[in-house]
């Protein structure tokens, strides 16, 4: 239940509007607000764990001042009212004995890619916008470029926007916002230049509890000497210090291991945020909402009533531009092993104990556990060709110059994959991933089985997949949830109507939805892990594809070729036929 809040006149992205949410007095505890006892369980839990200060450097160390929140869990233990990134976020928090304010560091690691330019900046700036950063907070950009603090604000300036309500006071929010933003020319293996940042840092700091967050907008293989140099010469020496990694995490289960190992040599787990953005999607942080909040779905959840569950990314444009970078991973690697995974195993899951990060992160590990390896059997893959259309002629995968000439490596992957449980013992999970096809899309798509011994099945004739009922979450674009029912058309006769009972999130809430940086970001300074990738749930999945991958490799599967804009290689629809499926998103009605 959310309550409007005097103290907070303005309203927050993450509330609309900005609120103080309240503990439910009964009901299941898997909604937004945690009970009391879950409260005061993780400000717990949280004291205990900071109290161990082992030898490693850069580890999540003592930390005297209470982050926001903390103070905020801190005051339900005491009766009163959750907040969600309110007014409450932007007061000094002064530790009782030692008087000293605590700050927040972020160093985005190739601050001079397309990445941070894009989506980190313009992330930081909504958080900053909209009341979510703490008062004192210093954005640092480090990459090799020889840049002024002058040079990286009008580098990012360019990519800032007030999109939401479009504020009045837009530009006195970003000349704030980058008064904050400076930068640091040093390489990513290098000691000194970190300890110059660090330095640089310091100054910033001003004497307060230091916070360090690092993001490390960088190829994969700098990963491990950036963490390195970050470690020995810039970590947070009273405060903590957290670390940001972009996927991939690794080609297969050996190189993810091997990372996983280099990393850990200089880091915690609990500092390492691996992130992957579709979980910091709308939609798909609603997933659990949608089905333990509401009694109507969660029956439905299972084997018993679901005939097969889909998984669809699809993507209208090539790899233009990124045609080098991606023949390295393919779209298996790029989308499913991650992506898609991701979602599959959130959608899976058995009801954690509470929205606790690792009793989410437990269940979503034996979904994935459950899962047999994929083999050669249970895909299709494709590239895309070229294909003139409207007089327009669209390139083939091979003449991007960056591609070598007669590469393999799939644009499009159908896969099937089964999860051996009691649940979900024989319903096919079908994922579907490809770029230059006929539509951009992402949506989960559940189709239910058939109605036994349908009265109005002669109304369908012998299509009776147009009886059944379908859920669908469109991830995006244009975020919807949508349900498929039969319906009589109004009139004397008796004539049946498939219609959709439609959430359409734009025309339901006027306020824009959040970007999935944003609230990843806020989330990693917050210490909220539930949303990034803990290494046991990496090499779980990492176990179900590499099988299959060095499969395609060592025997050098040729991909079925398609026409750039088509709606995919044929051999997707006789993967689905095989388990009796048909692919929801190439009927008429979507």
């Amino acid at each position: 239940m959310a309550v409007s809040c005097p103290k907070c006149p303005s309203p927050c992205r993450f509330g609309v509007p900005r609120t103080h949410r309240t503990t439910p007095s009964s009901g299941p505890s898997f909604l937004f607000s945690l009970p009391k006892r879950e409260w005061a369980k993780r400000v717990s839990s949280r004291r205990d764990k900071n109290q161990n200060f082992g030898p490693i450097c850069m580890q999540e160390a003592v930390t005297p001042v209470p982050t926001a929140k903390e103070s905020a869990l801190k005051n339900v233990e005491n009766g009163g009212l959750p907040t969600v990134c309110s007014d409450e976020s932007r007061i000094k928090a002064v530790n009782s004995t030692s008087g000293k304010e605590s700050t927040v560091s972020i160093t985005v690691v190739g601050a001079s890619g397309d990445l941070a330019k894009k989506k980190i900046f313009p992330a930081l700036f909504a958080l900053f916008y909209e009341g979510c950063l703490p008062e004192h907070f210093t954005i640092f950009g480090y990459a090799r470029s020889k840049m002024a603090d002058a040079e990286l604000r009008t580098m990012v300036s360019k990519t800032l926007t007030c999109r939401i309500d479009k504020r009045e006071n837009c530009k006195d929010k970003m000349e704030q916002f980058l008064e904050r933003c400076f930068y640091h020319s040093g390489q990513y293996d290098s000691e000194g230049d970190f300890a110059q940042l660090d330095k640089k840092l310091r100054e910033h700091e001003a004497g307060r509890i230091s916070n360090r967050l690092f993001y490390l907008s960088i190829p994969p293989n700098i990963f491990v000497d950036v963490v390195k140099c970050a470690s020995k010469s810039a970590s947070s020496l009273n405060g903590w210090t957290r670390v940001i990694v972009e996927k991939p995490f690794g080609r297969d289960s050996e190189s993810s291991a091997t990372l996983t190992r280099n990393l850990k040599q200089y880091l915690k787990e609990d500092q390492i945020f691996r992130i992957d953005h579709y979980l910091g999607k709308e939609l798909v942080e609603n997933l659990s909402v949608l089905r333990f909040s509401n009694l109507v779905f969660e029956p439905l959840w299972s084997r018993q009533y679901i005939r097969n569950v889909q998984l669809i990314f699809s993507e209208d444009f090539g790899t233009e531009g990124r045609g080098g970078y991606f023949d390295n991973y393919g779209i298996i690697r790029d989308i499913m092993q991650n992506h898609l995974l991701q979602i599959l195993a959130l959608f899976a899951m058995e009801t954690p104990v509470s929205l606790d990060a690792e009793d989410i992160r437990n269940e979503k590990v034996k979904v994935l556990r459950s899962m047999k390896p994929l083999q050669l059997d249970d895909i299709v893959i494709g590239q895309y060709k070229s294909h003139t259309k409207g007089g327009i002629t669209y390139p083939a995968y091979t003449d991007d110059k960056t591609v070598p000439k007669g590469s393999l490596t799939p644009t499009f992957a159908a896969a099937a994959l089964f999860i051996n449980n009691a649940r979900w013992d024989g319903v096919p999970f079908l994922m579907k991933a490809g770029k230059a096809l006929h539509t951009q899309r992402a949506e989960i798509r559940v189709q239910f089985r058939h109605v036994p011994g349908n009265l109005y099945k002669r109304s369908f004739g012998t299509d009776l997949d147009r009886a059944t009922n379908e859920l669908v979450i469109r991830v995006q674009p244009d975020e919807a949830i949508y349900l498929k029912i039969n319906n009589k058309i109004p009139g004397l006769g008796m004539r049946l109507d498939r219609s959709n009972l439609n959430l359409h999130y734009a025309a339901r809430y006027s306020k824009e939805i959040p970007d999935a940086y944003e609230r990843l970001l806020l989330d990693a300074i917050e210490g909220e892990r539930r949303l990034f990738i803990r290494s046991d749930e990496l090499d779980a999945a990492w176990a179900l594809f590499t099988p299959l991958l060095k499969g395609l490799e060592e025997k050098k599967i040729a991909p079925e070729l398609y026409p750039y804009g088509s709606r995919g290689p044929v051999g997707a629809h006789y993967l689905a036929a095989k388990y009796n499926v048909r692919w929801g998103d190439l009927s008429a009605e979507h």
